[in-house]
């Protein structure tokens, strides 16, 4: 009797990512907007069953082996998931409590629309280094400035798009982000060492960025002062604008400052917001509570708002759209296909699979523009395969750390690009935890704002481009 193969050949575990591509086009195709609704979930799970026969059937793979596989990688993303949950509670109660109405209509009257995209690009960088995480700043200030943006006149691809550059810039370059820490951590390099050289790849991407965000604000019509106005008055009349409401982002601020864990931190952020609502916007509760004022409707209402759509009507229908809330209901198909996302990345792992495909990278490694470009190709593969940029992370460094040793490199040259291929890219990717989460909170398809996240694509183009140059690239002496 034959024996079997160990692993797939990488011709055969491409196999389930074509068939994947092929369904999630013809799903997009057939359900449009909605695809995202289940029928994109259940794509995800026939591939996750294709992967799985082959494996089993071709090359003797055990199921528990798989099963296995599959429970790591949904217990990895667990605090994602309820991070998640929070965020929806909180972007929610965030804007019905008019947290971000007077964000919004603060922001509207001092940011001029000529370098509105630029300084909505900083200004997300400069929180995301503060919070440390790109999601929590998306989820907060991000929401704040598509208002702004929207209301200056802007295509909300440009909008998403700087708020995507600066969040993912301030999240790569931050101490406290978990995505830097494991890219360190990984490829076994000192966490500010890692940093610092971060600087060369990523300083120059974000001034890229910047420049094609000024010059696009500079040529951009800015939007009717009466217009503007408009927008401004029609939040006050649906919201109490107030200084005493930006208590919530200031605290959450100094939360942030004192490094309280990011659940907690947003747990406590979405609980001052609700008390600050039930204090400054009682009637809109009351409105949401079909015009009931005694204690239980109002219980049920500030309960519901947390969890489930509520919708006030405003002087517009942008308006109206723009306050409209989802809570964590909201954020429900995001988690269902996150979940069947890592069953396809743990059966391909499991199978092999993964090992196969990434083993084609290995050969262009002799050179040192070859092996920086082969770990590029290797991010931005896995997160396209197993559609969540830590399980990338991880695999990329592992596969990627003896040979950058052996070739004589320091590791922080494989942490680096593992950044800049892995970290930045997956926010690209429609079906990826990052792609499918930001979409969602701003409320634009992935492949909308993808043309115009200028440092998200610019980076791993830069680190390419410094390998090839060779700056500050040193080899270590072999003992």
């Amino acid at each position: 009797m034959k024996k079997l193969q160990t692993y797939p050949s990488p011709l055969m575990s491409i196999l389930p990512i074509v068939l994947l591509v092929v369904l999630l086009f013809f799903t997009i195709k057939s359900f449009g907007s909605d695809a995202l609704s289940g029928a994109s979930q259940v794509c995800l799970l026939i591939t996750t069953a294709v992967c799985s026969a082959i494996g089993m059937l071709g090359y003797g793979i055990k199921w528990k082996d798989i099963e296995h596989a599959i429970v790591n990688n949904i217990a990895g993303v667990s605090s994602a998931i309820i991070i998640l949950l929070i965020i929806g509670a909180l972007s929610a109660v965030w804007m019905l409590s008019g947290v971000v109405p007077t964000l919004i209509y603060y922001g509207v009257q001092l940011i001029h629309p000529n370098l509105f995209l630029v300084s909505c690009c900083v200004i997300c960088a400069i929180v995301s280094v503060m919070t440390g995480s790109s999601w929590t700043t998306i989820a907060t200030i991000g929401i704040a400035l598509m208002g702004i943006g929207k209301a200056q006149g802007f295509e909300e691809g440009w909008i998403a798009g700087a708020i995507i550059s600066g969040a993912y810039f301030g999240d790569k370059v931050s101490p406290l982000s978990d995505t830097t820490i494991l890219a360190s951590s990984v490829t076994d390099t000192p966490l500010f060492t890692h940093i610092r050289y971060l600087m060369i790849t990523t300083v120059p991407s974000i001034v890229i960025a910047l420049i094609i965000f000024l010059i696009a604000g500079l040529n951009h019509a800015a939007g009717d002062t009466a217009e503007m106005a408009e927008f401004a008055n029609g939040l006050t009349d649906r919201f109490n604008i107030s200084v005493w409401l930006l208590i919530v982002p200031v605290v959450t601020g100094i939360l942030i400052a004192k490094k309280v864990p990011s659940i907690i931190t947003l747990f406590i952020s979405t609980a001052m917001a609700v008390i600050f609502m039930i204090i400054f916007q009682m009637e809109n509760i009351v409105e949401l509570a079909g015009g009931n004022n005694d204690g239980q409707s109002i219980f049920r209402t500030v309960l519901q708002t947390l969890f489930t759509s509520s919708n006030l009507q405003a002087g517009n229908s942008q308006l109206t759209e723009l306050i409209s809330t989802r809570g964590m209901g909201g954020m429900m198909n995001t988690i269902w296909l996150i979940i069947c996302a890592m069953c396809l990345g743990g059966a391909m792992t499991a199978c092999g699979m993964l090992a196969s495909i990434t083993g084609v990278f290995v050969k262009f490694t002799r050179k040192l523009t070859g092996m920086v470009a082969s770990t590029v190709g290797s991010g931005i593969f896995l997160n396209l395969a197993t559609a969540d940029q830590y399980i990338s992370i991880i695999l990329v460094g592992n596969m990627f750390r003896d040979i950058y040793k052996d070739n004589g490199y320091e590791s922080r040259l494989l942490s680096r690009t593992t950044e800049d291929a892995v970290t930045v890219t997956s926010v690209l990717v429609p079906w990826n935890t990052c792609g499918m989460t930001q979409a969602t909170i701003l409320g634009v398809p992935t492949l909308v704002y993808l043309p115009y996240a200028f440092f998200n694509y610019i980076s791993p183009i830069m680190s390419i481009l410094v390998a090839a140059l060779g700056y500050k690239i040193v080899r270590v002496k072999k003992d």
